[in-house]
């Protein structure tokens, strides 16, 4: 980088006027250079306003392994992504821009996935290539990536641009799980972490488990992995997510303990073979609850786990708490409906704590009660079902929650 050299005692007089002059370059801190001098960077991208200073002896060098400030040594990957890019477009560098930059991506590997909305604006088309390398840079990255929104073609299949570099294939380790897969065929999720982490703490030693909706394995593989399952029917019908799965099974070593059902799963012929069965479909799996009663063991049956997602709109608070707060000026209070409090993640669209919630409570025991009379229909005997738990994954929308009901299902013997 470019630094100006000179004598000890002057370096804090130069430092001051390159900082007046907004020439100091503070990513790099002051270094030693031959001759007895001290060298102070300054920003390469200025030099053509560069005034050497006549009350001070200094001149032009060039230091070839600069040593970072500490600032630079502090700033998060948001902070230095903003200012490459400040430095790369010098005047022309607006609040539109800025507000353009992404604070937030995902990270596969030496892949960086870049949020839809992320240099939207019309100005960064004029940089072409130099904008993606210079983000790359920032971040510690090969290659680039930027989401579209998820094609309605019934897979929830991603629509992914690559930007920088020619290989979507990307791996990625959650709790020692090892997943490969296409970013730009194959979505992936880090919001269901907390579910993921749920379902490899589960008691399944020695059980066999039904996914009717694999994906590229996000639960399958939990409960192969780590809660000593015996064996798992994969069922998937994305013929991209079904080459990730079966990569996935071999690099996890759990290959014999998995068979995979390459299609529709309304149309699986399995029956009868289930302890477990996972229906990780949302916004609902409702149209898969008639095969997991076909697959439950009839004699013993067993746990269905099923996601949706559902609807949650605010009660309003009584009128003496709204006056409370008007008096006081203090924020919405917490629930005094009685409801139990536990932490659940959000995904930033929504603050409110989760909370089992009164429509909560009324959609687990629908569906109960409708899984209880598939069942009978099914058998000719009753059957009863137990709400185990209500899980609550994420804010999937505004008073929108993805839920996860454990249900157990039992056949009423004679």
């Amino acid at each position: 980088v470019p630094a100006l050299a000179t004598e000890p005692r002057f370096a804090q007089r130069l430092r001051e006027h390159l900082e007046e002059e907004q020439l100091l370059d503070g990513r790099y801190r002051l270094q030693e250079v031959p001759c007895g001098r001290v060298a102070l960077p300054v920003l390469e991208e200025k030099l053509s306003q560069l005034q050497l200073p006549q009350e001070m002896p200094c001149r032009l060098v060039w230091i070839q392994d600069p040593v970072p400030s500490r600032a630079a040594r502090r700033q998060t990957p948001a902070q230095k992504l903003r200012d490459e890019l400040r430095r790369l477009l010098g005047e022309s560098w607006s609040e539109e821009l800025e507000r353009d930059v992404p604070r937030a991506w995902q990270r596969h590997g030496d892949l960086v996935l870049l949020s839809e909305d992320s240099f939207s604006a019309a100005p960064w088309e004029k940089l072409g290539p130099v904008l993606w390398e210079t983000v790359a840079s920032a971040l510690g990255a090969q290659r680039l990536a930027r989401r579209g929104r998820v094609l309605p073609d019934g897979m929830r299949s991603p629509s992914v641009t690559l930007l920088l570099g020619q290989d979507g294939w990307v791996e990625h380790v959650d709790n020692r799980i090892r997943y490969t897969f296409d970013v730009t065929k194959c979505m992936f999720s880090p919001g269901n972490i907390t579910e993921k982490l749920r379902v490899a703490s589960l008691p399944c030693s020695g059980e066999v488990l039904v996914d009717l909706y694999a994906g590229i394995g996000y639960f399958t593989l939990p409960y192969l992995v780590h809660t000593a399952a015996a064996f798992a029917y994969a069922c998937e019908w994305n013929s991209h997510a079904v080459e990730a799965l079966r990569r996935n099974l071999v690099l996890n070593g759990v290959q014999d303990r998995c068979h995979i059902h390459h299609g529709d799963s309304r149309q699986l012929e399995l029956r009868d073979v289930a302890d477990r069965v996972n229906l990780g479909l949302i916004p609902s799996s409702e149209e898969g609850w008639p095969v997991a009663c076909r697959v439950l063991k009839k004699g013993t049956g067993g746990v269905l786990h099923i996601h949706h997602n559902v609807e949650t709109f605010p009660a309003p608070a009584p009128p003496q708490t709204l006056i409370l707060q008007a008096e006081q000026g203090s924020p919405e209070g917490g629930g005094s409906d009685g409801e139990v409090q536990y932490p659940m993640e959000d995904s930033g669209k929504e603050t409110l704590g989760a909370r089992i919630r009164p429509e909560w409570q009324r959609w687990a025991e629908a569906t109960a009660a409708r899984i209880q009379e598939l069942l009978a229909e099914l058998h000719g005997q009753p059957w009863r079902t137990s709400i185990l738990h209500i899980e609550a994954v994420k804010s999937y929308a505004p008073h929108v929650h993805h839920l996860v009901l454990d249900l157990e299902c039992r056949p009423v013997l004679p």
